[in-house]
């Protein structure tokens, strides 16, 4: 195992000792009654007085911490459309700490996140690339090698044209981890296909205008006894291969013209791109960049949220996000009938949930 050493790195044993000294405030939440909560406060505390009510029960958390800039980020009152700069703006949160206490400030909480997680849990840690790799080790070191996921590179924006002597930067990085390996939800979310893809992976049209391709009758591999290797009008399946299905499956087929005769009588069955189920996710995210007029400072993309969410956890999912910030992510939730859990110690986040956010009229909100 490689680890991070730093000055002022707590021993993992003086971290859960602390997480038991402080075990004792708690926060009695009646879940029947509302869709979610939202509590004001630090992070660490709060999750830890979470603890009696809600460790191992939680399959999905996001976070999108401070990225240490060393920055503080405003927002601005009176044009809610936009985050502006001016230093005479609210400060919605501080980003300035030194690197070392930055990286023990995310270590504790990560330890635990982990504890809050069940054990199909995932997180989901959205970070850049200047903190990131340091961020990754840390996250070994404490979910293990093994509950490793995915390393997913987002882009963020549109590209950069600055003059620093630099590439530019449109990217970030999230890492997700599961609590236990291979237990993790993972509901093999689909995308649908764009008309570019369509017209190239399904080049040809019947009379009514679908889309289509063709594929072989047959498929890798012989079969003995069973119906695929058998005789269909008067033909064998080539030698090394089987029927796709059945013969009498592919005459229903042909029956019904789903299968295409060549001019020298070779049958392939048809594929129509409006049956296509959609194509899996990949670990580039090229269609989730952030809003142009975010609500909040750092605000992410609703879509991206969303498909995380079907993603990596179930209808009725308890799922958190400790820096909540926009409460995108928990607006994300609701949408997706999930119980959410929302911490951030910004009173802007507070200011944002309650006015900017229809969904989550019904959301508890405690003040710690």
């Amino acid at each position: 195992m490689i680890k991070l050493y730093y000055d002022n790195k707590k021993a993992l044993d003086e971290i859960e000792n602390l997480i038991q000294q402080k075990r004792g405030n708690k926060i009695f939440i009646n879940k029947e009654n509302n869709t979610g909560i939202f509590i004001h406060g630090d992070n660490f505390d709060v999750m830890i007085s979470l603890l009696d009510e809600f460790e191992n029960k939680i399959d999905l958390v996001y976070i999108d911490p401070p990225f240490n800039t060393n920055s503080d980020f405003y927002y601005s009152e009176y044009n809610t459309s936009t985050v502006s700069a001016s230093k005479n703006d609210i400060v919605a949160y501080s980003d300035k700490m030194s690197f070392e206490d930055y990286l023990e400030f995310i270590r504790e909480r990560i330890v635990v996140i982990r504890k809050l997680l069940s054990d199909k849990g995932t997180l989901y840690f959205h970070i850049d690339c200047k903190v990131g790799h340091y961020i990754k080790i840390i996250l070994d070191e404490i979910f293990g090698i093994d509950n490793f996921v995915n390393d997913i590179t987002r882009v963020k924006s549109n590209p950069k044209n600055f003059k620093r002597k630099a590439y530019g930067n449109e990217k970030d990085v999230l890492y997700v981890y599961s609590k236990v390996p291979q237990k993790n939800i993972f509901n093999n979310v689909l995308v649908p296909l764009t008309i570019e893809e369509i017209k190239k992976s399904f080049p040809k049209s019947d009379k009514n205008g679908r889309h289509y391709t063709t594929v072989p009758c047959h498929a890798p591999g012989e079969t003995k006894n069973g119906d695929t290797g058998k005789e269909w009008k008067g033909m064998l399946p080539p030698k090394g291969r089987h029927w796709r299905c059945s013969p009498n499956e592919l005459e229903e087929l042909d029956n019904n013209n789903l299968i295409e005769w060549s001019k020298n009588g070779i049958p392939r069955i048809k594929k129509f791109s409006d049956e296509h189920k959609g194509k899996k996710i990949q670990d580039i995210w090229k269609n989730y960049k952030d809003p142009q007029y975010p609500i909040y400072p750092t605000e992410k993309n609703y879509e991206m949220l969303s498909m995380i969410i079907q993603q990596s956890s179930n209808e009725k999912s308890i799922i958190m996000d400790c820096f909540c910030g926009s409460s995108s992510f928990l607006s994300a939730g609701i949408d997706n009938n999930r119980y959410v859990i929302g911490i951030d110690k910004s009173k802007v986040a507070i200011d944002v949930l309650t006015g900017k956010r229809d969904n989550l009229k019904d959301i508890c909100i405690i003040d710690l």
